[in-house]
Formats: C-alpha cells, sequence, structure tokens
C-alpha cells in the first residue's frame, strides 16, 4: 500500500510539475539554451560548495596545523629546560621573609616588564596575582627569579589571550 502510495505521489507531483509555469518555460526553450543553463546551474553548485563548505573547512584546517605548531615549539620548549629543572629541587632555596612577598613580588614582576591586574593576599606568605596577557617565555623568566628568591608557585592557570600570549593567575608561596 504505501508502494501504491508512493507511486501515486510521484505521479501526482510529476503532473503538477508538468503544469506549473516554470516547467511550460523551461520546454520552451530550445535545448541550446537548456544546456547552457543546465552548465550554469552546475557551475553555481560548485561554486556554492566551494564558498559553503571547502573554504571554511580549508580555513579551520590551517588554524589547527597553526594551534598544533605552536604547542610543538612550546613542548619542545618545555623538553629543552627539563634537565635544568630536574636538578633544582635537591639545590637550597633561598629564603624570604613572609611579610615580604608582596614586595617581591610588585617588584620584581615590575623589573621584568609584567603588569599586575590583581594581586590579592591570602594570608601569611601567600599571595594571589593576576597579569595581563604576556609573552609566556617572558612569564617563564619571572617564574624563575621569583623561585630563585625563594618564592614558589603553588597554582598556575593560564589562558591564550592572543598570538603567543597568555593570561596568568598564579597562588604563590613562601615558606616561612
Amino acid at each position: 500500500m504505501s508502494g501504491m502510495s508512493r507511486t501515486g505521489l510521484s505521479e501526482n507531483l510529476h503532473l503538477h510539475w508538468q503544469r506549473s509555469p516554470l516547467a511550460q518555460r523551461w520546454q520552451a526553450l530550445p535545448a541550446r539554451d537548456r544546456l547552457a543553463l543546465m552548465a550554469l546551474s552546475a557551475f553555481l553548485l560548485l561554486v556554492l560548495f566551494y564558498l559553503a563548505l571547502w573554504q571554511p573547512a580549508q580555513r579551520h584546517a590551517q588554524a589547527a596545523r597553526a594551534a598544533f605548531e605552536e604547542q610543538r615549539a612550546l613542548y619542545a620548549y618545555l623538553q629543552s629546560r627539563a634537565p635544568q629543572l630536574q636538578g633544582r629541587d635537591l639545590q637550597p632555596r633561598a629564603s624570604l621573609d613572609p611579610a615580604r612577598l608582596q614586595g617581591v613580588v610588585t617588584a620584581s614582576a615590575a623589573q621584568q616588564g609584567l603588569v599586575i591586574e590583581r594581586l590579592d593576599t591570602e594570608g601569611v606568605g601567600a599571595v594571589q596575582v593576576s597579569l595581563q596577557p604576556v609573552a609566556f617565555a617572558q612569564l617563564l623568566g619571572w617564574i624563575e627569579a621569583l623561585e630563585a628568591q625563594g618564592v614558589r608557585v603553588e597554582e598556575a592557570g593560564l589562558d591564550r589571550a592572543e598570538e603567543n600570549r597568555v593570561t596568568t593567575r598564579l597562588s604563590l608561596r613562601v615558606d616561612g
């Protein structure tokens, strides 16, 4: 029964199409014009496919490749720094008076050219710092300078801001 209704529906649509003014105009066109219109339609479909699907997919693939290369460069940098950092835990740390932590953080950030957006005290010997977007390498240099003065990074939150820059939130602590 459903096959019959499909056939009836198909015949009904075909009959309706043949009676439409558009179909009558199409049939009235010379064969050469119909062929030209079909070729033009095929060309427009190809252009539409390219603009709507292919080109955006290529842009996304290129952006993904660029992000991958950026992550690969960061990984290579971190791997090159690993041997230097492995022996650090064995070295004695400098000690810093917990009361001086906020001043040391502020001064060293200014010295490294970093802009502190927010600095909150979290008890004795602990602060939370939020920085404006900064180059990742510059951030690592600042953290190294802080650690050399006896400041320990408890938590770090990094968000990608702009190209090669990160927005940073750090929880810093000094043992005292």
